[in-house]
Formats: structure tokens, C-alpha cells, sequence
């Protein structure tokens, strides 16, 4: 492994982190942008100025949604914390209200008023600006296809029809937008990647729900958008739920799962005899001479490696495996395969070194373009070692398990590290 200094870091325009983004990620974020800034603008200058009624509106529902932020910002930053947390965010409600209640294009406007005091109050530590800047456009063009539907169908009169299909076009243009850079810049990337997980889209649906309940309590009885705020506060409640059990069980600079959940996953997987899928074995990972990149640049530039490496290893196992960081440099992967059928202990080693192999190939092909003092470094000729256990024909504890891989593991680095070793657990006693 070494690490080569590159070009220090240009102050201004030029050193803004956009650049960095792979050129065609780069084009497309800003053309999705382009698009957004040009319509908006368009739409507002072919349109008279709002009426009193509609500022009216415009102002309720900002000082509404500035409101919420604020009670929700320790949620929100929770929230992005986490790996997976990354489509939908909780004012959603005042911004599709706005859309119902006034036109694409000022809808649009206090979209972004909404989004932007979002970023600056729970955001920003975790979201840079031109990511920010790319979720806005999103949310843009999202108002400004549901405003142009509202808009053609005629006034809504709050048919029920005539919503839902509201609310499905907005998710769909939000959700596709950020789907499509992410296949842009992952081609590869797995469906929970590209839309994000199930609950965070049930979670905008309920929201864009309650945006459709909040502009009729607007337009029929302003006074009676009070009554949407109860539910409101339950959901931020319900949602701090979720973070809170993640955050228990997550390693914080993986995102993978920490040693004691990743251990009390695998325990259920081995004593469930009736499961659809069985543990194949267990793969210890150890990345060779990682301590040489923390005392000489620093544990930032370490831990940006840490969970580089963890992305490598998502884009190598399947979903339902197991992966963890057992602590340090040292990973651990349990494969899971159908549990009928006839198996052997040899097919099942085959198997295990062929996810290895596909493994420490990945992580020596990892190159890594990382900020550190003095400017940026590059970290290339990472290399892993594992060790695996095959679980035996009669079975086999986990501890066995992993004390045969981690025997396996010691012996790939005394073979010269960067290599897999094999081995067969003890049948359980």
C-alpha cells in the first residue's frame, strides 16, 4: 500500500468539492440543475405576480415548515448520519402542500426557501453544498411536473384521483432524478441504492399524504391546518425510532454492522433450522499493513480508507449476507446460500474462496482520492488478507467458526498477505 500526494487543494471556484465529481456525474447534476434554474425562471416571468391570497399561503406554509425544521432538526441530523438515510427528508408535507395550493413555479420558490433553511440548520455537516444544490433541483422539477399536471386537469377540487396521481408524480420525478445520477456514477449500484430503503419511501408517501390534507385544511379553514400538526409531531417521534436502533447496532464509520449486532445476527442464522437460507461459512478480513496509513497521515485519511474498503465489500456481497467490522482494520462476512438441496463441505469451500477472491480483487483494485493536510492524497495498492471457515456437513458455533477463519487468516499473512486461506470448522459437539 502506498499513498501519493497529489495536487494541493486550489482555494475559490476552482477548489469547490463539485469538481471532483466524475465527469459524467458532473454533466448530469448540472444539467439537472441547468434545467431547473431555467424553468422556474421561465414559469415565473411568463406568470402575473402572485395574488395576496397566494402570498398569504406562501408565508403560512414557510413559517410552518421553518417551525417544523426546527423541532426536527436533532432528527434530521440523525437521520444523516446514517448510510441509508439519504432520499427523503421530513418537510416534504409543507412543500407538496405548496404545490397543491399555489402554482408549480411559486411552489417551487418556497421549495427552496424550505430546503435551503433544511441544509443550513440540520444538514450541513453532513450534506455538502452542491449536493444540497442537486436535491433542491429534484425537488424543483418535481413541483413544476406536479404543478403542470394540477394545472392541466384543472382546479383539483380535491378529488382523490386527481391527488394521488399528484403524489405519485411527485415521488416519481424526485426519486428518478436521484436514481439516475446514481446510476450515472455507480452502474453497478443495487435497486435499495438507487431508490432507497423501502421505509424511506413508505415514509415520503405518508408525508406527501399529509401535504395533500394540510392544503385542503388551508384552502377550506386555515385556522384548521393546527389539526395536522399533532400527527405531525407522532410521526417525528416514530421516525427517531428507527435512527436509534440503527445507531445501536452500526459501526459509525462503515455503516457496516458493529461486532455485537453483526454477532447476535449471525447466532440467529446458524440456530435457525428451518430458514429458507444457511450460512455457507464465515470470511475474517484484515487489511495488511493498515496501521502505516494512520501514523503516517493521520486516522482521518484512515477512517475515509475504513469506509471505502466497506463500500467495496456492499458492492461485492449479496443483500442478505452479513458483513461487519469486528474492530480495527478487521471485517468479517458471513455468505448465505439455499438451504435445500444436497451440499458438500467441499462444493461450499469452492464457493467461500470464490467471494474471497472477488473480495480481496476489489479492495486491491481500490484507488482513493482523499483530503488531508497539506492537500489531497491518493491511496492506492491496498491489499486484504482472509481467512475462512467452512461450516461442516453437522454443523458447527459460531465461535468455532470464527476461530477457524481466524486461524485461516493468520495463515494468509504468513503466506506473503494479500491472499485467502480456506480451512473447514470442527463439527459442533
Amino acid at each position: 500500500m502506498s499513498v501519493e500526494a497529489s495536487e494541493p487543494q486550489r482555494p475559490g471556484v476552482r477548489g469547490w468539492a463539485v469538481w471532483t465529481l466524475p465527469p459524467r456525474v458532473l454533466a448530469t447534476v448540472l444539467f439537472v440543475e441547468v434545467v431547473a434554474v431555467v424553468l422556474v425562471v421561465g414559469g415565473l416571468a411568463r406568470r402575473p405576480p402572485p395574488s395576496p391570497e397566494d402570498l398569504t399561503a406562501a408565508a403560512v406554509l414557510v413559517l410552518l415548515g421553518v417551525a417544523y425544521t426546527e423541532l426536527s432538526v436533532g432528527v434530521e441530523r440523525m437521520r444523516r448520519r446514517l448510510v441509508d438515510a439519504n432520499h427523503v427528508d421530513l418537510n416534504s408535507v409543507w412543500t407538496f402542500a405548496s404545490i397543491v395550493v399555489l402554482t408549480g413555479p411559486h411552489a417551487a420558490v418556497v421549495a427552496v426557501v424550505m430546503l435551503m433553511h433544511l441544509w443550513a440548520r440540520a444538514w450541513r455537516p453532513s450534506v455538502p453544498l452542491y449536493r444540497q444544490l442537486f436535491s433542491v433541483a429534484t425537488v424543483v422539477l418535481a413541483c413544476l411536473a406536479t404543478g403542470a399536471f394540477l394545472e392541466r386537469v384543472g382546479p383539483p377540487e380535491y378529488r382523490l384521483w386527481v391527488l394521488l396521481v399528484a403524489i405519485g408524480l411527485y415521488a416519481a420525478v424526485n426519486t428518478g432524478l436521484i436514481a439516475a445520477v446514481v446510476r450515472v456514477s455507480t452502474p453497478d449500484a443495487v435497486p435499495s441504492a438507487l431508490l432507497g430503503p423501502w421505509d424511506e419511501n413508505v415514509l415520503e408517501i405518508g408525508m406527501l399524504c399529509m401535504g395533500a390534507l394540510t392544503a385542503i385544511a388551508l384552502v377550506l379553514n386555515p385556522w384548521s391546518v393546527l389539526l395536522v400538526l399533532p400527527p405531525l409531531f407522532a410521526v417525528l417521534r416514530a421516525v427517531q425510532v428507527r435512527p436509534l436502533e440503527v445507531a445501536a447496532s452500526t459501526d459509525g464509520k462503515t455503516g457496516l454492522l458493529n461486532a455485537a449486532a453483526w454477532l447476535t445476527e449471525a447466532e440467529r442464522v446458524l440456530v435457525r433450522p428451518g430458514a429458507a437460507e444457511r450460512a455457507g461459512g464465515v470470511l475474517v478480513l484484515d487489511l495488511d499493513h493498515f496501521k502505516a496509513v494512520n501514523d503516517t497521515y493521520g486516522h482521518v485519511v484512515g477512517d475515509r480508507v475504513l469506509a471505502a474498503v466497506a463500500d467495496a465489500l456492499r458492492r461485492v456481497v449479496r443483500a442478505h449476507d452479513l458483513v461487519g467490522r469486528l474492530g480495527g482494520e478487521e471485517f468479517v462476512v458471513m455468505p448465505r446460500r439455499m438451504a435445500h438441496g444436497a451440499r458438500s463441505v467441499e462444493l461450499d469451500a469452492v464457493e467461500l474462496e470464490v467471494v474471497a477472491e472477488r473480495i480481496r480483487a476489489r479492495v486491491a483494485d481500490l484507488r482513493l482520492t482523499l483530503p488531508a493536510a497539506g492537500g489531497a492524497r491518493t491511496v492506492v495498492g491496498l491489499t486484504v488478507s482472509i481467512g475462512g471457515a467452512v461450516l461442516p456437513a453437522n454443523g458447527s458455533d459460531l465461535a468455532s467458526l470464527l476461530q477457524t477463519a481466524d486461524t485461516a487468516l493468520y495463515a494468509a499473512k504468513r503466506a506473503g498477505r494479500n491472499t485467502v486461506r480456506i480451512e473447514v470448522a470442527p463439527v459442533r459437539r
